[in-house]
């Protein structure tokens, strides 16, 4: 039913009844988004989505049942762009879709209005915007999709605060279903992925408000 109403509005969608075959499928031609359910009959659908998200960077909606925060907190940990629990609508599952390629399309035009291939945060770390690639001194960084945009985010609007309502809504979208504490927990995983000893000085936290880009942004 799902797939027969997207396919009406317009989406070319392809179908999988358990997650082998859906990472098969993910991985065998271009899919701009997948949409995953947690209780699949072969594999643990947290793992599905980190593979997808970090190793393959395809966003994800989860569709489940579970609706306990702590699903939904940790999917968004596992690079997860939006979380929908059954029942639904169909038309809410539409919107939420159109949302991420809205999003996704706007930073596609900021990177081509851009002049510069990569932006430089400070004077070891480089995001390489056609690639969507975070590098560290020589070494390549696994981000996930979410984090990797939270990223660029802050980069792109260096050294100007956000709280972290602001930062759900222009990262996230104003539908996300999650509260601000999964701001946090990207904040977390980036400083920790960046460079533990030295991230807190890159993404900054200013207290009662919310957080900011610190570092000096070239490109």
């Amino acid at each position: 039913m799902l797939a027969y109403a997207l396919a009406k509005e317009g989406f070319e969608v392809r179908s999988a009844a358990d997650g082998a075959d859906g990472l098969r499928q993910a991985l065998a031609s271009p899919t701009d988004l997948v949409l995953l359910d947690l209780m699949l009959p072969d594999a643990n659908g947290f793992d599905l989505c980190r593979t997808l998200s970090v190793e393959h960077k395809i966003p994800i909606i989860m569709i489940t049942a579970r609706s306990e925060m702590v699903d939904k907190v940790l999917g968004m940990e596992l690079g997860a762009d939006d979380y929908i629990t059954k029942p639904f609508d169909i038309r809410e599952v539409i919107v939420r879709i159109r949302a991420i390629f809205r999003r996704i399309d706007q930073i596609s035009e900021t990177k081509e209005a851009g002049t510069e291939k990569w932006l430089r945060l400070g004077p070891h770390l480089s995001i390489a915007r056609a690639e969507r690639e975070v590098w560290l001194r020589e070494e390549r960084i696994a981000l996930t999709h979410k984090e990797y945009e939270l990223l660029l985010y802050l980069a792109e609007h260096s050294r100007r605060v956000f709280t972290r309502a602001e930062l759900l809504d222009k990262v996230w979208g104003f539908d996300f279903p999650g509260d601000t504490r999964t701001v946090d927990i990207h904040v977390q995983r980036l400083r920790k992925k960046l460079d533990a000893p030295h991230a807190a000085s890159i993404i900054e936290t200013v207290f009662g408000v919310g957080y900011r880009l610190a570092a000096e942004v070239k490109g």
